[in-house]
């Protein structure tokens, strides 16, 4: 049975710590289908979340 199902996966740490570490592992969620989320990953603004993940 094939899983369709995307899951949100939250990345966290402050800025400047593990930076590189951090875009390696939301890479990884975005190659596997899946996505990533975090504070710092979406900008302030009138726009949803779902708006900007848009999961076509």
């Amino acid at each position: 049975m094939f899983d369709k199902r995307k899951l949100q996966v939250f990345v966290s740490s402050t800025y400047e710590d593990l930076k590189d570490e951090k875009q390696a592992a939301v890479e990884a969620i975005l190659a596997a289908g899946h996505i990533p989320a975090g504070m710092e990953l979406f900008a302030a603004g009138d726009n949803s979340q779902m708006d900007i993940i848009n999961l076509d």
